[in-house]
């Protein structure tokens, strides 16, 4: 199994985890004018726990540095093919050759747990990049050429844009899959018996809640009785529930209510003024007073004091889906 990032007092090293990126990004000058598009986010934060492998389609495919930028051209505003043209030269077509190098990169780099791709670009843009008619005029929007094949290859990798990495809500939430896609290779890995799957969605049981009541309940249901069933199937379904799940942004209504079932196993054991307190910063939080760090600060507090008794609860990742050095509840 991996280093467990999600106990709340281990001292592990973690590991560097497989994500692509974007080579521009990573301050290489391989964009259409010779230079680069650096994130110091991704090169001076994220390298610390990332094993970057940096890709970039256009040079990979033949296009030099410089060169003719290209754009993403429909011929109609009603038609869905989607071509990558040259700006200058509309003869100067790379649509086959950017979808066929994702679909190979995307059979290549299986050991990749994320992807964090350049905004904007007509081959690695993965929301709104500008699509044009062939008469010149902006025309809606499409998905890069490339990322779309590798992302249609694999649908539950986590994926992002470095553009927004800039929203909390989105960084925090992409991170947190990046180590769950992590966490759950490393499982799946593993010689994993029934008793193994059910240990695993024990731990990630209130990061589910968080995300997806309806995801909480179907993944339970699918572990109800594992007795005489395929269970590399049933992995493979819990996978696709569980990234899914994830995917979903989590609300301050639905991290309350995560936060006060944690609560529930400390009834017994806080005085009435440490009960009135929690209560009182978990009220805060959904209200938008303080943000998310704040109460599960003092969660974890008093349930790293009675850890022994609490053990499940303890053990919980919903506590520290990610490493505590990134601050990444400090602002959602």
């Amino acid at each position: 199994m991996a280093p467990q990032l999600h106990s709340l007092h281990s001292s592990t090293p973690l590991p560097r985890i497989p994500v692509g990126i974007s080579a521009c990004l990573m301050g290489h000058e391989v964009r259409y004018n010779g230079s680069h598009k650096r994130s110091r986010f991704c090169t001076d934060t994220l390298s610390q726990y990332f094993d970057f492998v940096s890709l970039c389609p256009e040079v990979a495919i033949g296009m030099g540095t410089p060169r003719e930028p290209i754009r993403l051209v429909s011929q109609t505003p009603a038609d869905t093919e989607v071509r990558a043209l040259g700006t200058v030269d509309s003869s100067i077509d790379v649509t086959d050759a950017l979808a066929a190098y994702g679909n190979q990169q995307a059979q290549q780099q299986t050991q990749l747990c994320g992807y964090i791709f350049m905004q904007k670009s007509p081959s690695c843009g993965l929301f709104g990049v500008k699509r044009y008619l062939a008469n010149g005029h902006p025309e809606g929007t499409a998905r890069g050429i490339y990322a779309d094949a590798f992302t249609r290859a694999n649908p539950l990798l986590p994926v992002e844009e470095a553009g927004r990495l800039n929203d909390a809500g989105l960084r925090e939430n992409f991170m947190m899959r990046v180590f769950a896609y992590y966490d759950w290779q490393q499982f799946r890995a593993s010689d994993f018996s029934a008793k193994d799957l059910i240990a695993f969605h024990s731990r990630y049981k209130y990061l589910v809640m968080a995300h997806s009541q309806a995801h909480y309940k179907s993944m339970g249901q699918l572990l109800a009785n594992l007795r005489g069933q395929d269970l590399h199937s049933i992995a493979d379904d819990y996978f696709l529930q569980l990234m899914t799940a994830l995917a979903n942004p989590a609300t301050r209504k639905m991290h309350s209510n995560t936060l006060m079932h944690l609560q529930g196993y400390l009834k017994n054991l806080l005085s009435a003024d440490d009960k009135a307190e929690l209560t009182e910063l978990i009220h805060q939080y959904r209200t938008g007073i303080v943000p998310l760090i704040v109460p599960l600060t003092l969660l974890k507090h008093h349930l790293g004091r009675h850890q022994e008794l609490l053990h499940y609860a303890v053990e919980q990742v919903y506590l520290n889906p990610h490493p505590h050095a990134l601050g990444l509840r400090n602002s959602v």
